[in-house]
């Protein structure tokens, strides 16, 4: 046992590569005293892995995994999800005793050095079905036994959603009743899907949270940002992001702070403005692009072509597509619980 622990992350494309970049910045504005390990896939390009580099202790290169599990995928309309697969990897990272492993669309918003006071597997619950854990953050212990046990677990079992988070929340099959203290509290792996559906309960524990999980298809990096005005620009008509606006905020500011000089001297582009918009990564593939707040975050209106009946409204809810910032934004959600208390 060499007695080290590290924070691990995974980026199979440009776009994962550069979320891992701000959450390693984020580990590291912190004061973490980890290793910060990545492991990348094939698609990722010199300069996104010149730049890891400059961030993360170790880069590891690793194949990409793939469930091949095209039905279970497309019910959740998410095909990109079957190369998460590749995370299985991290369990063969056995020069460390510990690790935490968090996903390329997560964010560390306050040091989290306690988390390696846990045991394997330790996680947050999934918003959609708390028996189950999320698996964008959690506790474990690497092993080839495991590594071999898991993927022998895929080859006979697959994944009852396609992903990662089936196999593992099969695999690891008595997390939500054998051991209490392997359930992370929740603002370890705070999702934006959370924070609108239970909006009382986020003005009340949000300024807490530990680490924010930008679920869905929308990721940060799918937007373009204007650095002297500190805001998104040029959001296509009708476009719902999905994410907290002062969350998603955040993550360019740390990500034009830390990210694009590195990214410019890995392009051997020194001269680039500073003031100017970072642009989506053309190379993400459109299945793929896809501090804490205040109390009381701003109100943001969205174009909308034309009225949307109450069924449709109950329709995108259910399918996950909440207009964020029209008309579900939090100040008409606020409103409207404000109206049903009176």
């Amino acid at each position: 046992m060499s007695g080290e622990e590290a924070f691990v992350t995974l980026a199979t494309t440009d776009g994962y590569a550069k979320g891992a970049m701000v959450l390693g910045c984020s580990l590291r504005e912190h004061g973490t005293t980890r290793k910060l390990v990545v492991l990348v896939g094939p698609h990722v390009t010199e300069t996104c892995g010149q730049a890891l580099r400059s961030i993360f202790d170790e880069v590891s290169p690793v194949d990409v995994l793939d469930s091949g599990d095209s039905a279970r995928l497309a019910l959740m309309q998410r095909p990109d999800l079957g190369v998460t697969f590749t995370k299985l990897h991290c369990w063969t990272l056995t020069r460390y005793d510990k690790c935490v492993f968090m996903d390329a669309d997560t964010m560390a918003l306050s040091n989290i050095d306690e988390l390696f006071e846990r045991e394997e597997l330790s996680a947050a619950p999934d918003p959609g079905w708390p028996d189950c854990f999320n698996s964008g953050v959690f506790v474990y212990r690497p092993s080839v036994e495991t590594h071999e046990k898991l993927l022998t677990f895929c080859t006979e079992n697959g994944s009852f959603d396609g992903g990662d988070q089936g196999v593992l929340n099969s695999f690891f099959n008595t997390w939500a009743t054998a051991d209490i203290s392997k359930h992370l509290p929740f603002l370890y792996n705070l999702s934006s899907i959370a924070i609108y559906s239970y909006l009382p309960a986020f003005k009340h524990y949000g300024r807490d949270a530990k680490v924010v999980h930008f679920l869905g298809k929308n990721k940060p990096w799918s937007y373009n940002y204007d650095t002297q005005s500190g805001k998104m620009v040029d959001l296509p008509e009708g476009h719902q992001p999905g994410l907290h606006p002062d969350y998603l905020r955040g993550w360019w500011r740390l990500y034009a702070k830390s990210v694009m000089p590195l990214l410019r001297r890995a392009n051997g582009d020194e001269d680039f403005p500073s003031g100017s918009v970072e642009e989506r990564s053309p190379d993400i593939p459109e299945d793929e692009t896809t501090s804490s707040p205040s109390a009381d975050p701003p109100s943001h209106a969205s174009p909308n072509p034309r009225p949307m009946s109450s069924e449709e409204r109950k329709q995108r809810w259910e399918a996950g597509q909440m207009d964020y910032l029209g008309d579900d934004s939090f100040a008409n959600i606020e409103r409207k619980l404000d109206s049903f208390l009176k």
